[in-house]
């Protein structure tokens, strides 16, 4: 039985709207646990004071340099105590979870009581960088917490100026808009670089993210130094079967509302079978509606924003000629604000274990580019940001390519003259490569 918990009348207030709360939850592990009794005690004089109490410090285990976020409490009394001894310290361990957030209950209940034997018993599924986040541990029971973990085949993941964790979605396992095994590239990639993990020496933070579509459901574009996300290059799919049970379900207006318009390049139309038939090229992909109404989608003015698969469920698909784009500078606010990444490679197969391997030499080159020339505090967006682009890429022995511009069909980020000598030579590498 835990110790007699102190009043919050502000956390109460959080309980009182129609949405579950937080501090449900906290009073539920308080029951039990007098770190979480006195959590709370600090959270509310927090909310009292409008100030936080929280200060970092060094704490770790054997052999790691980061995965552990310290945290000690400031909120002392006249004699220099703390106020609330028993959250006094609250540490949380970042642990790497499975790729693709796959876990089975045996495995979800084990991690439970092994963070309710050694800590406060809250876990966040999961962080903004893929951890599962242990949070609330003392400092003489981080080492046992882990080893634990260990023992039952977890690893801590990144923290500081490190190699963070990664994400990947759920992808080929659940997905049918999966373009590659999104959790093969993240163990790849990961695995092959864990010691810029686990020992902290990059001049600020680096993250993979790893989504098997344009959907990007584990917002890697927005959200990380390396974004992998899964495409295709050649003609959409279609399944006839699908598209009909489609539009027999919503009708025209729906699909007119829905798909046609919301198309950003207007390449999809409504045509009738007879001209369907005499219109649509090898360019063109077409699925039925009914017997006499076809969807048309000209593929050479898609931009692969995946919007039409979304609403048309398996009535069409990615195509059969799949890998992956790779955009490099993803990142929330920091110098320069919040920026989107910006292609690298347009497009790369992902199939057999060589280009498996391209993948991670790739993944090598830009991590040693970002340690090497990067300020500190400076993520590599923003290194790409201060030299320029081409100097990147001539750096990483990457050719310009038409698609590394600012904007859809609009600013190259380089210079036109003797833009048809490199039209040219890109053209000629596309066609290699199909």
């Amino acid at each position: 039985m835990a110790k007699k918990t102190h009043d919050t009348p502000m956390l109460d207030e959080l309980e009182g709207g129609p949405w579950p709360s937080f501090v449900t939850g906290l009073k539920r592990l308080a029951k039990d646990n007098d770190m979480m009794v006195d959590l709370m005690g600090q959270l509310e004089t927090s909310y009292r004071t409008r100030k936080g109490y929280w200060k970092g410090g060094t704490v770790g285990v054997f052999g790691y340099g980061g995965g552990v976020i310290p945290r000690f409490t400031e909120l002392k009394d006249e004699n220099g105590k703390p106020v609330y001894p028993d959250a006094a310290e609250f540490h949380t361990l970042r642990v790497q979870p499975p790729a693709g957030m796959h876990y089975d209950t045996k495995t979800l209940r084990k991690l439970c009581d092994i963070w309710e034997k050694h800590g406060s018993g809250l876990i966040a599924f999961h962080g903004q960088s893929g951890d599962i986040m242990f949070q609330g541990i003392r400092t003489d029971k981080v080492q046992d917490a882990f080893d634990e973990l260990n023992e039952n085949g977890f690893d801590l993941g990144g923290a500081g100026p490190a190699l963070r964790t990664s994400m990947s979605c759920v992808g080929a396992a659940r997905c049918e808009l999966s373009c590659y095994d999104e959790a093969r590239a993240l163990r790849e990639v990961i695995n092959n670089n864990l010691d810029e993990m686990h020992r902290p020496a990059l001049p600020y933070k680096f993250k993979f993210k790893f989504s098997g579509c344009p959907n990007d459901c584990v917002n890697s574009i927005q959200r990380s130094d390396f974004a992998t996300i899964g495409t295709w290059r050649d003609n959409m799919q279609v399944n006839h079967q699908y598209s009909r049970a489609y539009f027999s379900a919503h009708g025209m207006t729906d699909l007119v509302n829905d798909v046609v318009a919301r198309c950003p390049t207007k390449a999809i139309q409504v045509m009738k079978r007879g001209e369907a038939d005499a219109k649509a090229g090898p360019q063109h992909s077409v699925a039925e509606l009914d017997d006499e109404l076809r969807l048309v989608i000209d593929n050479k003015d898609c931009v692969r924003c995946t919007h039409c698969l979304n609403v048309v469920r398996g009535g069409l698909l990615p195509g059969k000629q799949r890998g992956v784009t790779i955009l490099v500078g993803g990142k929330g606010v920091l110098k320069i604000g919040s920026s989107m990444g910006t292609v690298i490679v347009p497009f790369m197969k992902l199939e057999t274990d060589e280009d498996y391997e391209k993948l991670k030499e790739l993944a090598r080159s830009v991590l040693d580019f970002f340690a090497e020339n990067a300020l500190e505090h400076e993520r590599v967006g923003e290194t790409v940001d201060r030299i320029g682009l081409v100097n990147f890429l001539e750096a990483l022995g990457l050719d310009v390519d038409p698609n590394m511009i600012s904007e859809p069909r609009g600013n190259p980020y380089v210079r036109t003259d003797g833009w048809d000598a490199e039209v040219a030579k890109w053209q000629s590498r596309k066609k290699d490569a199909a």
